[in-house]
């Protein structure tokens, strides 16, 4: 399977000689790939004046980042909407799949990164502009899932975040991870011992359901408590779709406390999908994070 990059080209918070907002392309090979292949870390970036802000540049940077990649990716993943029409063209004037994806964290990483350390030590850094540059995303009502995806059980559990090392040797039919240990951590904060909470849906049609949550491009999961308590799973670039609704008070304490762990594990948790619960092979298992988007 090929690879696949993370793309942003959006305003910074650096002004030019005229005062206009500088623009950058970002490319970035993603850390988020099935079974936790070896990736090289390939990254680029370029500062465009506002003046050059087309499909036309963008798709000669990519032209630009594939030869210095060596090879182009298979899909490329990017996060804001607004700038949809323009990427997408791009992309498929070089004959290229592009998605809007929420699962787009090395990209974020970086830009947090690059926000923290780049940015503000360039000539024209706009302090007062750097401080309102963060996008919310805000979801569709949630669906109902089909029927035949429905999961007969479900159970909340927990993994020291050291059991994802050997992610890539572990029985999965489809699923993705991204290092939150090491050197290419994604999330700085987590110890060896801390805790990873999760979800697991038990289902006699375990492999069909991972195949279809495969190809749903997967952002977080998350308890919603208001009204009718229940278990939402986010996707796409703002789908959302109910995994499960909450009937019972010890139930809603268990997300509470999923929720909970969530936020104390700087938002990384999974999801994974089995036949039953004395099978050692995952249908499906997701390494996922809630983040803010950029």
């Amino acid at each position: 399977m090929g690879k696949t990059w993370e793309l942003d080209f959006y305003s910074k918070p650096i002004l030019d000689e005229n005062g206009k907002k500088l623009w950058e392309v970002l490319i970035c090979e993603s850390l988020c790939q099935p079974c936790s292949p070896e990736t090289t870390g390939f990254r680029y970036s370029k500062y465009y004046p506002s003046t050059e802000v087309n499909s036309i540049a963008l798709g000669q940077a990519i032209e630009e980042a594939i030869a210095e990649a060596g090879e182009p990716p298979t899909q490329i993943r990017f996060f804001r909407r607004q700038m949809n029409n323009m990427i997408t063209k791009a992309c498929k004037d070089l004959g290229m799949a592009s998605k809007p994806s929420r699962r787009t964290l090395t990209l974020l990483s970086w830009l947090e990164e690059r926000s923290q350390q780049v940015y503000p030590h360039e000539p024209g850094y706009d302090e007062a502009a750097a401080k309102s540059t963060s996008v919310k995303m805000e979801s569709l009502p949630p669906q109902r899932l089909p029927d035949a995806l429905i999961g007969q059980k479900w159970a909340f559990v927990s993994l020291e975040a050291e059991a994802f090392a050997d992610f890539n040797e572990w029985e999965i039919g489809f699923g993705e991870a991204f290092p939150i240990l090491g050197d290419k951590s994604l999330v700085p904060d987590l110890s060896p011992n801390s805790s990873i909470p999760g979800l697991i849906i038990f289902s006699s049609r375990a492999l069909p359901m991972a195949a279809w949550i495969s190809g749903i491009e997967l952002a977080f999961l998350r308890f919603d408590g208001k009204e009718q308590p229940r278990l939402i799973l986010e996707t796409g670039p703002n789908e959302s779709w109910i995994l499960a609704n909450i009937n019972d008070r010890k139930t809603q304490k268990e997300a509470e406390g999923f929720e909970a762990a969530k936020t104390k594990a700087s938002g990384v948790h999974f999801l994974a999908v089995q036949s039953d619960p004395n099978s050692e092979s995952f249908a499906g298992f997701w390494l996922l994070r809630e983040v803010e988007l950029a």
